[in-house]
């Protein structure tokens, strides 16, 4: 019984010591997304983290990710010059390249992202409703007509019928 009182309380122990060390060290820790302002955060949602996670930079949660840290300090520091939105989107594109904005501008080459996504299930959707009208027309077309078959055919295969019958 002894023993199993020196073990928790060592255990108590240990657990009060990681909790006080926790309390000294949290307020140390750097809160960098806390600081954010709500501009900040909106205008990170039209940007990717460069590090290749290929998530917007306002929620790249990679451990350790210091592209989307800096970036987002970038991204305080114009906005806190109160640097026009626009140009601080154009200063990342000429620093990262186009792909750091989260949607394509809707110009040129890139209209085509911005189309495709609701012409293409149009088209599809017409052609299937076109292949499904013919096929319905092609069976209609197939059981109304049949083979011609003569009247004498009918007669012979009747009296066939009834001779294996036995009639």
């Amino acid at each position: 019984m002894l023993m199993t009182e020196r073990r928790l309380r060592t255990r108590s122990g240990v657990c009060a010591l990681g909790i006080f060390t926790l309390a000294l060290i949290a307020p140390l820790a750097p809160i960098a997304r806390a600081q954010e302002s709500a501009h900040t955060k909106e205008l990170g949602q039209k940007l990717m983290c460069v590090c290749g996670c290929n998530q917007i930079l306002g929620s790249c949660n990679h451990v350790g990710c210091t592209y989307s840290h800096d970036m987002m300090k970038e991204l305080e520091d114009r906005i806190a010059r109160n640097e026009p939105d626009d140009l601080t989107l154009q200063a990342f594109v000429q620093e990262y390249g186009p792909t750091v904005l989260s949607s394509p501008p809707a110009k040129g080459f890139n209209r085509i992202a911005w189309i495709a996504p609701v012409v293409v299930p149009l088209i599809a959707l017409a052609l299937l409703l076109d292949v499904v009208r013919r096929w319905k027309r092609k069976s209609a077309v197939a059981t109304a007509s049949g083979p011609g078959v003569s009247a004498e055919l009918i007669a012979r295969a009747q009296r066939e019928s009834d001779k294996d019958n036995g009639s």
